[in-house]
């Protein structure tokens, strides 16, 4: 559920003026996209196959390619801005996941390596994948998990890249300087 929370968090630090709105949207659509591979199961796609479950969609080689195709596609002003802005977008999703306490890990180097991996610490509490599992005690035990490990840190470094933000843009406006350079569209 918590996600969407990353590419958020750096839209509200990185301020409108660097990113578009369909990027943005780009950006939490993003931060999602790789469980559409669930739709496998239905399909007869095992867990464990390269295109399973936390597999390839994981991986951050699927985020840098989405990332340059949407960028090639939405063909946005700052285009190094938001290609930069929604690799992390999706890339953040496997992982938070290798985060997680449950399932077979994520295929994060596919497709260099297949194997599954968890990072060495996994506090944060596994997501049921059915709606009707996830309206539970199990389900309120993941939002309070993702709480504490994913939105309270996030939290905190956005109202430090926002403080940042703010107080570079003021130095920049009393000492007569451009914050950023002016927008350049590559076609």
């Amino acid at each position: 559920m918590s996600h969407s929370i990353v590419p958020l968090a750096g839209a509200l630090i990185l301020g409108r003026s660097r990113l578009s709105v369909p990027v943005i949207a780009t950006g939490l659509v993003f931060a999602m996209l790789p469980d559409a591979d669930v739709v496998g199961f239905g399909l007869g796609v095992e867990y464990s196959d390269s295109w399973g479950h936390r597999g390839a969609s994981h991986s951050l080689v699927f985020a840098a390619v989405a990332a340059l195709l949407a960028t090639a596609v939405l063909r946005p002003d700052r285009y190094y801005a938001a290609a930069i802005f929604l690799f992390p977008s999706m890339a953040s999703h496997g992982l938070l996941d290798m985060l997680t306490n449950g399932g077979l890990g994520v295929a994060l180097w596919w497709p260099f390596d297949e194997a599954r991996h968890f990072a060495p610490l996994t506090p944060i509490a596994v997501s049921p994948i059915g709606l009707s599992d996830f309206i539970s005690a199990r389900g309120i035990a993941v939002l309070y998990s993702e709480f504490v490990w994913i939105w309270m840190p996030i939290m905190l470094v956005v109202a430090a890249g926002v403080a940042i933000r703010k107080r570079t843009d003021k130095w920049c406006k009393q000492n007569g300087m451009a914050r950023s350079s002016p927008r350049v569209r590559i076609r």
